[in-house]
């Protein structure tokens, strides 16, 4: 009786262990690294379709807002509304890097389908945000130096031509007629007022470049992760995955596009450059869709291509969106003298980002 007694405690034994053995199969069977199912059915296109049409129509309308100041009066550069559609799009963008880019970059780079030599042995998710938020500080550095000092070189050079002229002039004039003296010493003085305008005026231009700047890396980095976004809807065979998706892109599209519309105004840039920017960004979602329902039928996101090409694009646009919204955006802001002087604007301005972050973080909790 012990005998059997022992040998019902070993089986209760094996049973267990063999128990624990299944389980973590079990739980990770959800993870997988076969095929995914390839192929659009007729319900899903047509949600794919809605969607391309939303976010496009979303696209345009938030970034021609900021742009269109003589018909929104309320929302134009001069206007306190402006600075907190920016801050609320601003949070919307940092919350777009840190929420919904990046930890999509960890679950692709971070992938059991992808060898453990070397993606697994090197946090490459950070590695790449890192150098691409070092790779913006330098190109928005550089770029923004170029151009300042190119336009003080341009602005002093006029400036030493004026003074020649006026020399000569003055020559000219002290031969002719002595007592025209004190009308040079006058002129003197206003030659002065004149440098101190010429001083502003640069200063002026070097600020647009930066904004112009700016506007630019953030649509580089805005259009990175928009056409991965559209490619994730497009390739989509889930109708569970596409409709939270579609809500939450256009969503996310709509106020991103009035932060980038912000930064357009700002740099003042003719109506055709203006155009063509808003152009682009209002059409690299719907596009990245429509790459991705045609590519549907032949396109694995299981593979390891796909995981590390769009990992990577991921990581990097996520450090190009983090970087951009805080220090071009919030932080350009915050030191505005406009707000440094209204403790009522700042007041809101923070209020603002927060919401706009808190809104697009919700988000991540359907997409």
């Amino acid at each position: 009786m012990k005998g059997v007694a022992g040998l019902r405690s070993l089986n209760h034994v094996a049973f267990f262990l063999s128990l624990l053995m299944i389980l973590p199969g079990t739980s990770l069977g959800e993870c997988t690294c076969d095929p995914s199912d390839l192929g659009t059915n007729s319900g899903t296109l047509n949600y794919k379709i809605l969607a391309l049409v939303l976010i496009l129509v979303a696209s345009a309308v938030g970034v021609c807002i900021p742009m269109l100041g003589k018909i929104f009066p309320a929302v134009s550069p001069d206007k306190d509304a402006f600075f907190l559609v920016k801050s609320f799009a601003a949070g919307v963008i940092l919350a777009t890097g840190f929420i919904h880019v990046l930890p999509d970059a960890f679950d692709k780079l971070t992938s059991p389908c992808l060898s453990e030599n070397p993606w697994g042995k090197f946090p490459f998710t950070g590695f790449v945000a890192m150098l691409a938020t070092m790779g913006t500080l330098m190109v928005d550095a550089y770029a923004t130096s170029y151009y300042t000092k190119r336009q003080f070189s341009k602005g002093t050079s006029d400036q030493v031509g004026d003074e020649e002229k006026d020399a000569s002039a003055g020559r000219e004039i002290e031969v002719g007629h002595i007592n025209c003296q004190a009308e040079a010493h006058a002129h003197s003085h206003v030659h002065g007022l004149g440098d101190a305008h010429i001083h502003a005026q640069i200063s002026g231009q070097a600020e647009l470049l930066r904004h112009r700047v700016i506007s630019q890396v953030l649509e580089l980095g805005i259009i990175v992760h928009s056409v991965i976004i559209g490619m994730s809807i497009g390739t989509s065979g889930s109708l569970d995955t596409i409709k939270p998706l579609m809500a939450a892109v256009t969503f996310h599209q709509f106020f991103e596009g009035m932060g980038l519309g912000g930064c357009i105004c700002q740099a003042k840039f003719k109506s055709r450059a203006a155009a063509i920017m808003a152009i682009f960004f209002s059409l690299t979602t719907p596009v990245g869709i429509a790459i991705g329902i045609g590519v549907s039928t032949s396109y694995d996101e299981n593979s390891q291509t796909a995981l590390i090409v769009e990992g990577v694009m991921n990581a990097a646009s996520s450090g190009i969106l983090i970087y951009m919204s805080l220090v071009d955006l919030l932080a350009a802001d915050f030191m505005n003298p406009r707000i440094q002087r209204n403790e009522r604007l700042q007041l809101w301005y923070n209020v603002f980002l927060f919401f706009g972050a808190g809104c697009m973080s919700l988000l991540a909790k359907w997409a």
